[in-house]
């Protein structure tokens, strides 16, 4: 009977069990965040897991494990069991070409853990080529855009010599001044030629008058010459 149970043992390779299973290979971009997901079956809820690198699975190294609320973190790499649903959830920030290898999902247990391989590939970042057109816009909302503006766009007012930049509403107002300018110039006419007339009134010489007056000064005195004996 106990020969029948350790029957299966002899054929059991490491890193081969079927306890946990997850994807083969993933890729993820450098620079970016790469999330892989192992499964594993019932009766392993409450048993710690790890994830480790190496193409060896006898000599990989552990990179992180969880801890006793089933969460463990280390530098760019965390890992969380979901314990309902029985999948180990491991997350690599900051991803750097270097981190191309072979990893691990694995089940920390007394004896041999069982585990799963995971090829993992980071793929360069995508590199943004500038062309003439894009670098003078960049430029250009650069200087345009101010912090915090969320809509609208900027109004820019230019002046120039040549008067194009003189606001419209100007040629409104010019008008309009020359227009009272020349009515106040009409009410004082008006107010000094009233001022005159009410002078001569007080005076008591009338217009005829006047002009008899200047009609008489206009002779010249009649000068009689005597003759000597």
């Amino acid at each position: 009977m106990y020969l029948l149970l350790l029957f299966p043992l002899l054929f059991w390779v490491p890193g081969s069990s079927v306890d946990i299973t997850g994807p083969e290979a993933v890729r993820g971009l450098e620079r970016g965040v790469l999330t892989v997901q192992c499964r594993y079956d019932p009766y392993w809820e409450t048993y710690r897991k790890w994830w480790c690198r190496g193409a060896e699975y006898e000599s990989c190294k552990i990179l992180v494990k969880t801890n006793g609320s089933a969460f463990g973190v280390k530098e760019r790499v965390s890992i969380r069991d979901y314990r309902t649903n029985r999948t180990l959830t491991v997350t690599m920030k900051e991803l750097r070409r270097e981190d191309t290898d072979t990893y691990w999902c694995g089940i920390k247990r007394a004896g041999t853990d069982p585990g799963f391989r995971v090829k993992v590939t980071i793929d360069p970042a995508p590199t943004t080529v500038l062309t003439p057109t894009s670098a003078i816009t960049s430029t250009a909302n650069a200087f345009t855009d101010t912090p915090g503006e969320t809509t609208g766009s900027p109004t820019v007012t230019s002046q120039h010599s040549d008067g194009s930049g003189v606001s419209p509403n100007l040629f409104i107002l010019l008008p309009l001044l020359f227009t009272l300018l020349l009515l106040l110039l009409v009410a004082a006419s008006l107010l000094v030629w009233r001022m005159v007339r009410r002078q001569r009134k007080a005076a008591g010489i009338s217009p005829e008058q006047v002009r008899e007056s200047l009609r008489s000064n206009q002779h010249f005195p009649s000068f009689s010459v005597s003759q000597g004996p």
